[in-house]
């Protein structure tokens, strides 16, 4: 009995590993833009229900696009010293274990979605589901699949909008668009880390793509984001609150610059673990106007 208990043990540990429940900045890097979609969409005041089933959505969903992910890369990530120790990549979770794994995911997100008893949010969910599980294989013909990773990673801004209004107005495509431009800043920062390897095996990232102007690039990323969201906050009058916590992403993104203008894999590592301050930012701006309007 004992055996038994400690190889299950041994098994959702790898399963979390898998899963990178140990690593929470892909969550929050899905869940900001879904709050600011969630908050934007009910002028401040969302439905309790609904957060609670985006949130909860939102962490099956990176869940199972983790499993997905090194599904796909299960035989590149070995030659790669920052990811050869993954589940798949060691071959510690079989193939099968990982195919049930995405698939328990899955469907759990999907029924989390059913008492909203809306067709608009089922056809946009298969539409997510296709974006989570395509993108890891955007790596081997797009230039810059961190353009695709926005897409998926901010598909909750307009599932956000239909929940509560039944429709997807075009300010919800216009703060998807914000998201990509973030997603293309922080996951070059991230690609420049594995830039190395990433050439020896042929993966096509962001980073290799941009070349010597990847920093450049990040940055016109960020303005672009932020200048976006500043455009939709004019449309809906917002007030300074808003705008402080732009301010507030911008200096941060400003930081960014010092971190990863060097080009150094640690400091670009942690500049994309940051990123979670920007999106924290931005939401904190959006929660705090709508808090103090009459």
């Amino acid at each position: 009995m004992n055996i038994s208990l400690e190889h299950w043990r041994d098994r959702f540990d790898r399963y979390e590993k898998l899963m990178r429940l140990d690593k929470p900045i892909g969550i929050l890097l899905l869940l900001w833009p879904t709050f600011w979609g969630l908050w934007l969409s009910a002028h401040g005041r969302p439905n309790w229900v609904v957060v609670w089933i985006f949130t909860l959505g939102t962490v099956l969903m990176r869940s199972a696009g983790c499993v997905i992910n090194d599904f796909a890369d299960r035989d590149f990530d070995p030659h790669v010293a920052r990811t050869k120790a993954r589940p798949l990549a060691a071959r510690t979770v079989s193939v099968k274990e990982a195919t049930i794994l995405f698939l328990a995911l899955v469907i759990s997100a999907f029924c989390l979605i059913l008492p909203l008893q809306s067709w608009l949010i089922v056809e946009l969910s298969v539409g997510a589901l296709f974006l989570a599980a395509s993108y890891p294989f955007t790596k081997r013909f797009f230039a810059v699949p961190q353009a695709y990773l926005g897409v998926a990673f901010g598909f909750g801004i307009p599932m956000a909008y239909a929940a509560q209004l039944g429709m997807i107005p075009a300010e919800a495509w216009w703060l998807l668009l914000a998201n990509v431009f973030w997603a293309i800043a922080y996951d070059t920062e991230y690609a420049m880390v594995d830039r190395i390897d990433d050439l020896k095996i042929g993966i096509k990232t962001s980073a290799i793509t941009f070349g010597r102007y990847d920093v450049a690039a990040v940055m016109l990323s960020y303005a672009m984001t932020l200048g976006l969201i500043a455009w939709i906050g004019y449309g809906l009058r917002s007030g300074w609150p808003f705008y402080a916590g732009l301010l507030l992403a911008a200096g941060i993104a400003g930081y960014h610059f010092t971190l990863i203008r060097e080009r150094d894999p640690a400091l670009c590592f942690k500049a994309f673990l940051h990123n979670n301050w920007i999106g924290a930012s931005v939401f904190a701006g959006i929660a705090v106007d709508y808090l103090i309007r009459p």
